[in-house]
């Protein structure tokens, strides 16, 4: 590959990959935050402490179906000398007027609901004989069906210890206490406990929103037929839902021609949705690689744009020590200096730079700590035929099934970044070091999982 390019000026030397993430994470500051409704602010991270206004439960409540009951009137009760009490009423959960439990008495109790006063424990439904008079009952009569299941006589078969079957006042959370710490990602179980709390909307950093544009004259959208010459657009796609995936409000737009004048023109109308803008092709150093020639012609690459373009902020033109996905661009653009990612057009090359640079851009636009940004690594044993070659002085990243409980990972499909078919069967990369040009079958390596 040429390094005669002249948008390169200055540029000659190879970054390091860690080089090249810390450059785009410098410039990646996190989105202000908004309050958003609980279901709205789900995958997103919490900007501020959540403190419990009410107890969980809010008052002591039954854990079963049964009866309220004194203990005192159930002491040495068994199936041979019950206890035969006096059912005062039914308490339902919501319940709001409760019937007081006096001595010999008794009230029908549902599962959730507040515990009567002047009753000390529950007795299952099943611990008695469901006031039919007959043997220990399996369930109790839908209180439509028997309204006098609220009344009448019940037989306990078995005693109860002092607040058996009581859920007590403050058993989950106190009021007062810390529900949820600012930093925390909102997931299904955190959403349902701000909304036991009472809680209806939240302050978050809202999903970044991400458009991904992909380039070239030889790309059509699937669906549609191919004339000769030309090949669907599959990176617009895999890379929106690696967006998607990372957290992001994804925006897909449909490939654009080789054509400068209209990707500039395409990405100024985007910078009104986009918190990050991601382009994958034109990148290189041929005649038409026009990702390259729009974002430079004004800027210069150099990040002393005049500011009334929307390339103005600059983006800059690299190579990488790394393998795929050896040019990358990476810069500002618009007004507001909304950063972009230019990456290759080759598949797979898109893709591990995707995972490797801009997926680290949207966990750090969302406010995660540097610490969950990237995808954390594992270390594992080669299980391969032959040992694996790699370039000098390239980090190199091949596809890889991975499998923890042998701690073992196999090399799927070749080196070439256009193999698509077998990033769709890798559930990981392989992670060859710059230092290192054959890695032995046996030998340990560090593994990125996808999953």
């Amino acid at each position: 590959m040429s390094s005669r390019a002249p948008q390169d000026t200055g540029h000659h030397r190879l970054w390091s990959v860690d080089e090249h993430l810390a450059d785009v994470l410098a410039a990646v500051r996190p989105l202000e935050p908004i309050e958003l409704q609980l279901l709205d602010a789900q995958g997103c991270v919490l900007v501020e402490d959540v403190t419990v206004p009410v107890a969980l439960p809010p008052f002591d409540n039954s854990s079963m179906d049964g009866y309220a009951v004194r203990t005192a009137d159930v002491q040495g009760a068994s199936e041979e000398f019950p206890a035969v009490l006096m059912v005062v009423g039914d308490v339902a959960a919501g319940s709001g007027e409760l019937p007081t439990v006096g001595p010999g008495q008794a009230a029908r109790i549902m599962t959730g609901a507040p515990l009567p006063p002047g009753a000390e424990a529950v007795v299952p439904v099943e611990w008695t004989d469901g006031g039919t008079g007959g043997g220990a009952a399996s369930g109790m009569t839908p209180a439509s069906a028997a309204p006098e299941g609220a009344g009448g006589e019940v037989r306990v078969h078995r005693a109860a210890e002092a607040r058996a079957h009581v859920r007590a006042r403050g058993s989950d959370v106190q009021a007062g206490d810390l529900a949820l710490a600012a930093g925390t990602v909102l997931g299904p179980p955190q959403i349902a406990l701000l909304a036991a709390i009472g809680r209806g909307t939240v302050r978050v950093r809202p999903r970044p929103r991400v458009v991904v544009l992909s380039t070239g004259s030889e790309l059509v959208q699937p669906g549609e037929p191919l004339a000769a010459g030309t090949i669907y657009d599959s990176n617009s796609f895999a890379l929106a839902a690696a967006a998607r995936d990372a957290g992001a409000i994804a925006y897909r737009v449909g490939a654009v021609a080789d054509d400068a004048d209209t990707l500039r023109a395409t990405i100024e109308d985007q910078l009104i949705r986009a918190d990050l803008l991601v382009t994958t092709g034109g990148v290189s150093v041929g005649a038409y690689d026009v990702v390259k020639e729009a974002l430079t012609a004004a800027g210069g690459g150099s990040g002393t744009g005049d500011g009334e373009e929307p390339q103005a902020g600059g983006v800059d033109f690299r190579k990488l020590a790394m393998q795929p996905g050896k040019p990358q661009g990476f810069g500002t653009v618009g007004p507001d200096h909304t950063p972009l990612l230019a990456l290759p057009g080759n598949p797979v090359s898109s893709y591990v730079s995707f995972e490797l640079f801009v997926r680290p851009a949207i966990r750090a636009l969302m406010g995660l700590p540097a610490s969950q940004v990237s995808r954390p690594s594992v270390r594992a044993v080669l299980k391969a035929d032959e040992p694996l070659g790699s370039p000098a002085a390239r980090r190199q990243f091949l596809r890889g099934k991975y499998d923890p409980e042998a701690g073992t990972v196999s090399p799927v499909g070749g080196s070439g970044s256009h193999l698509i078919a077998a990033l769709a069967h890798a559930d990981c990369l392989i992670v060859v070091p710059e230092d290192v040009t054959s890695v032995e079958p046996g030998a340990e390596l560090e593994v990125v999982p996808l999953g």
